[in-house]
């Protein structure tokens, strides 16, 4: 049985993933995500991205949820609204919903864990029966 596989079912506690070779030499991961937290009846999501030495993440802001980053590996700088915030390994940074921000990879790459409350999934719901409205009046009408 490998490191995250477990024959216990999705709420047994258990080991996930071992980061210790993504710290020992990030560069010698793939870009994106190289780990991401499954199981059906989870309230978490989590996720380890590797973002390789001059790669971007764009500007962009989540509206709904806070987000909380732990640098594994490498380094960069997080731009935010408020300036620029150099990460280096064991920096712990939130991320608040609503906050605007980018990331830049430094020279050595940068690899980090997220983590957030898991958005809910999309679902296929009925349509809901629309109340009958009748007819506009017409332009030249009297009301």
């Amino acid at each position: 049985m490998t490191v995250g596989q477990s024959e216990e079912s999705d709420d047994a506690p258990r080991v996930l993933y071992d980061m210790q070779p993504l710290i020992a030499d990030n560069r010698a991961a793939s870009a994106g995500v190289v780990w991401r937290l499954a199981g059906s009846g989870r309230q978490l999501d989590a996720n380890v991205l590797n973002l390789p030495a001059g790669q971007r993440i764009d500007t962009h802001t989540e509206p709904d949820l806070d987000v909380l980053v732990v640098v594994l590996a490498g380094s960069g700088t997080l731009t935010t609204t408020d300036g620029l915030l150099p990460l280096t390994p064991g920096m712990l940074v939130w991320l608040p919903h609503g906050s605007t921000r980018s990331l830049d990879a430094g020279a050595q790459g940068l690899s980090y864990l997220t983590t957030h409350r898991r958005r809910p999934g999309m679902q296929i719901r009925p349509r809901r029966p629309q109340a009958h409205r009748p007819p506009a009046p017409s332009a030249g009408s009297a009301p």
